[in-house]
Formats: structure tokens, C-alpha cells, sequence
């Protein structure tokens, strides 16, 4: 009798194993398919892409067919339902800084999906070696070397001239993909400092789902992830008007908590 349970308790194991395993190997070419759909959702727009690097105020072109093609493509090709949320009617005919956490691949496409206007994302400039995608990324977005300070200054540089041209601007605060136990990480000063320094107002964007169904972390660090919905939350705009530089600890504060809160209240963890 007890050769009998203990050969049944090594079989369960081994059912256990065998299921570990085959979720792994799932999960694995799910995320596979995941560059194999950004890669062929990238090549159908590839020449308007690069038509629309040709002059500068074309970026627009590369900002909807992001909007509108290549990130709902994406994210409906992956199993995934973005679902946007508007928490007030943005006055568009205004500039902002768009300000959001960062702790999966989707963000991005997720971030696009909830803007309604063009907006030039400031990004790391390691992704500028990925291919195709790296032909795009440095040219339509401002990329910064965060251990560089000559690189930084020219991200302010930059940023004035997508003002100028009418463009809001989208920058993730944290400056880095936070381990998964990060809650929230600490948020650096450029967002702030450039909506101080232009006085416009920053909007923050809560993405509670992103990390549970495709994490950073994904493919090295621990085996989750699933199809399901995914929330963009757009709050209420935060004004800078009247502050200086000397208030940007405040603020930056101000709005960290302020997130926070929101993602705690929608569930994120």
C-alpha cells in the first residue's frame, strides 16, 4: 500500500513537471510571435515610415499610423483588449507632457493607443540597434544616453524644437525598467523639468495591466504573462503654470504619489 501512494505521488510530480514545462514552452513562442508581429507590422509601413522621416514636421504621419496600425496590431495580435480610458476631455488645441510607468514591452504601444495627438517619445538610445526598428526609433524619437550628460542637455535641446512644432511629448519618469518587486521607482527630472521650462501642463497615464500580461521580465527572469485586458488610464492634467526650476522636486513628487495612488486603486501590483 505505501509502494502504491508513494509510486502516485512521484507521478503526480511528474504530471506537474511535464505541465511546467509545456506552459513554458508556450509562453515562450507567445513571446516569440510577439517580435515576429511588431517585425511584420513594421515592414507593412515601412516605406510611409521612412517617406515620412523626409521632413520633420511629417512625424505626425509616423505618430497615427502607430496610433491606429501598428499598435492595436500588435496588441490584438498578441490576445491582448485595450481598453482607454479617459479620465477628462483633454484640450488638445494645448501641449502637454505625457508621463507614464514603464515596466512592460506593451507599454509603448499601449501609451500610443492613448494619445489622441501627436506626441515625440524620449527613449533610451540602447534600442536604437534593433533592426528596422532602430531606423525609425532615431530618427522619430529623442533619444538620451542617461550616463551622459552632454546627451542629456541635448534632450532639452530637442525637445524645444518638437514644441515649437507643435508636438506634445511623452516620457517614461522612472528612466528605467524597474526590478518586479518596484512598486513604482523614483522618477528623474527631465519630464519636469522640460514642462517647467515651456510651461506646459504634464498628464499622467496609468498602465496597471501591462506588467501582469507581458512583463520585461518575461523571458529571463519568471514565466507569466497572458492574453486579457489592458488598461490605459489618461488622468487629469497637472499644471506648471507660474513654477520654476526650483519647484521641480515638488512636483515631481507631487506627481509620483499622485500615481501611485491611482495604480494602487487600479489594482496594479
Amino acid at each position: 500500500m505505501y509502494l502504491h501512494k508513494n509510486n502516485g505521488f512521484h507521478a503526480s510530480i511528474a504530471i506537474f513537471d511535464a505541465m511546467v514545462y509545456i506552459r513554458k514552452a508556450l509562453l515562450g513562442l507567445w513571446n516569440i510571435w510577439f517580435y515576429i508581429i511588431s517585425g511584420a507590422s513594421l515592414l507593412l509601413v515601412f516605406p510611409f515610415l521612412l517617406l515620412c522621416l523626409t521632413r520633420e514636421r511629417w512625424y505626425a504621419g509616423i505618430f497615427y499610423a502607430a496610433r491606429y496600425f501598428w499598435s492595436p496590431l500588435i496588441m490584438l495580435g498578441m490576445g491582448f483588449i485595450p481598453v482607454i480610458k479617459h479620465k477628462v476631455d483633454l484640450d488638445y488645441g494645448k501641449q502637454y507632457m505625457f508621463v507614464a510607468n514603464h515596466l512592460s514591452m506593451i507599454d509603448i504601444m499601449m501609451t500610443f493607443m492613448a494619445i489622441q495627438k501627436p506626441a515625440v517619445f524620449v527613449g533610451k538610445m540602447e534600442l536604437d540597434r534593433l533592426p528596422f526598428f532602430a531606423t525609425i526609433y532615431k530618427r522619430a524619437a529623442i533619444l538620451v544616453n542617461r550616463d551622459s550628460v552632454s546627451s542629456r542637455k541635448n534632450v532639452y535641446v530637442q525637445a524645444k524644437r518638437k514644441l515649437e512644432l507643435g508636438f506634445n511629448m511623452v516620457i517614461y519618469p522612472e528612466g528605467l525598467v524597474p526590478e518586479p518587486e518596484v512598486f513604482l521607482a523614483p522618477f528623474k527630472n527631465g519630464a519636469f523639468s522640460i514642462a517647467v521650462e515651456h510651461q506646459i501642463p504634464i498628464v499622467p497615464i496609468t498602465l496597471p495591466d501591462c506588467k501582469k500580461r507581458f512583463p520585461f521580465q518575461f523571458s529571463y527572469k519568471y514565466w507569466v504573462g497572458k492574453p486579457g485586458v489592458v488598461r490605459a488610464n489618461v488622468h487629469a492634467p497637472i499644471s506648471t503654470k507660474g513654477l520654476t526650476q526650483k519647484d521641480i522636486p515638488e512636483l515631481k513628487e507631487q506627481v509620483r504619489d499622485f500615481m501611485r495612488e491611482a495604480l494602487k486603486k487600479e489594482g496594479y501590483k
